[in-house]
């Protein structure tokens, strides 16, 4: 009977944990996926991106900003912790499939009154407790497999903030270098002008020019100086900004570097568009929540059905401590209870479908992340090509209106050209210098761009083991703790 009755229960408990555990809703595959991107690819590409990849952008100062992001930013600080607080509900999770053990001591004195006076008498007690609620439709089991997914999701998504922080670092401080560049262009422009007022006073002074011409000179020095205290307030902001991205305070951050010349981003070579489902963590991210969403309407279905513990509890008791621990003094007690919910008002029923429905949500913005993902690196491919193009487009144009103001300033002199043509030279000149410094950053945040789109050298393989990036916060790993097997309980023994 006893063999039977084992035989029996098992088979009830795996159907019972079959319909409670379901299949989790289809995410993307390979095959899914386009076969290639459309934006042109650069010949000169390369195959792969570093998991340090702002190290190709040639620059030691910026390697030294983002080394420093790391340790520092209070983003990837907070990030950290939430990974710390998803893996300690883990470990909440895995203690509801372990018995509940305590122990209990008493003592007390007591004094009553009767017929033959006041009596005095002692009470001691020692003993212990211990309960446990059998996870037969994976109740428990799936609250773990969520808590897990759930901590594994805040792994990813703090890998998400250091990948946007690395970028945020990189691209604030190519601002501050074309900033700086850009005020050191406009002083060369205003000493420039300042050659050419001079030549057009004197001319005023001699008779030749009139007042007129005069005006026109001063008025575009003076619109070339008022430039200049705008741009300096923009670069004193982004280097505030990157301070607060250092996790420092904005007074004092020290940026030495004053120009963008030297640096810029190798291509790259985006691969195939399904390797995106491995290398992107915000991916990674996306399905875990999806799965964990998937794991909680798991536990909603199995909270309809009845739950079964199992309680002990034993001890002693006597008016004598020294007398306290003897087999005489020994009591015990074991039990089970099953409670079954009939009447809930909807409760049950309500969490079921609000589990549905955010495993839903979950699934529509895991798709969403995708399909995000796909147009941010078709984006970025055609940004790199663009700006490329419109990099060696006005590079000709700067040295070709270098050229021009050279000569229209030679001319002037000898008074073979009017002040309107070295007007035009100058203009020419001052702002297709300034187009070019802001193409050059927009080229370098576009490498940028393409390097967070692509992942920035991250996959899930090499990622799935490591517990948190930071060090900032330390945090135990509660992800792989083993969860403890039903089927292999003595249900007989049980009951």
């Amino acid at each position: 009977m006893k063999v039977l009755w084992k035989c029996v229960s098992a088979a009830t408990l795996t159907f019972a944990l079959t319909a409670c555990t379901t299949t989790p809703p289809a995410s993307f595959k390979a095959e899914d996926m386009p076969k290639a991107f459309t934006a042109p690819i650069s010949e000169a590409a390369q195959q792969q991106i570093s998991t340090e990849w702002w190290k190709s952008f040639s620059s030691s100062e910026l390697a030294g900003f983002i080394d420093a992001a790391h340790a520092g930013n209070l983003d990837l600080a907070a990030a950290a912790a939430r990974v710390m607080q998803a893996q300690a509900r883990s470990g909440v999770a895995v203690s509801s499939l372990l018995p509940s053990v305590g122990l209990t001591a008493d003592a007390s004195r007591a004094q009553s009154k009767s017929l033959f006076g006041m009596t005095t008498a002692n009470s001691f007690s020692f003993g212990g407790s211990a309960s446990y609620e059998l996870d037969f439709w994976g109740l428990a089991q799936n609250n773990l497999r969520a808590a897990r997914r759930t901590a594994r999701a805040a792994i990813y998504a703090e890998d998400v903030v250091a990948l946007t922080t690395e970028a945020n670092v990189a691209n604030t401080y190519f601002t501050v270098l074309a900033l700086r560049q850009r005020v050191n262009i406009a002083r060369k422009n205003i000493d420039a002008a300042k050659r050419i007022l001079a030549i057009t006073e004197a001319k005023v002074t001699n008779g030749v020019l009139s007042n007129l011409e005069l005006a026109q000179q001063r008025a575009l020095v003076a619109g070339e100086e008022a430039a200049i205290p705008r741009l300096e307030e923009q670069e004193r902001e982004a280097r505030y900004s990157l301070a607060i991205l250092l996790g420092r305070m904005p007074e004092g951050l020290e940026v030495k570097e004053a120009s963008l010349e030297g640096l810029s981003a190798p291509p790259v070579q985006p691969g195939m568009p399904s390797a995106l489902l491995q290398r992107r963590p915000d991916i990674a991210q996306a399905e875990a929540t999806m799965l964990a969403a998937h794991a909680n309407l798991d536990a909603a279905r199995a909270a309809f059905l009845p739950g079964i513990s199992l309680t002990g509890s034993g001890g002693w008791q006597n008016a004598d401590i020294d007398k306290l621990i003897n087999p005489s003094n020994l009591a015990w007690s074991i039990g089970a209870s099953l409670v079954q919910a009939i009447f809930d008002g909807g409760r049950l029923t309500s969490q079921r479908d609000e589990a549905r429905g955010a495993e839903m949500e979950m699934l529509a913005t895991y798709r969403s992340t995708v399909i995000n993902a796909l147009a941010d690196v078709e984006t970025g491919i055609g940004s790199v090509a663009s700006y490329e193009e419109q990099d060696r487009l006005t590079t000709e144009e700067v040295v070709n209106a270098a050229e021009a103001f050279r000569i229209s300033e030679l001319q002037y002199r000898e008074g073979v050209v009017d002040l309107l043509t070295v007007l035009n030279a100058q203009q020419t000149l001052f702002s297709s210098q300034d187009t070019l410094i802001q193409i050059k950053l927009a080229r370098l945040e576009a490498g940028v761009s393409l390097y967070r789109a692509l992942g920035g050298g991250w996959t899930i393989a090499a990622d799935e083991d490591k517990p948190t990036r930071n060090t900032f916060v330390p945090v135990p790993d509660l992800t792989d703790l083993p969860i403890p097997n039903p089927l292999t309980m003595d249900l007989g023994k049980a009951f």
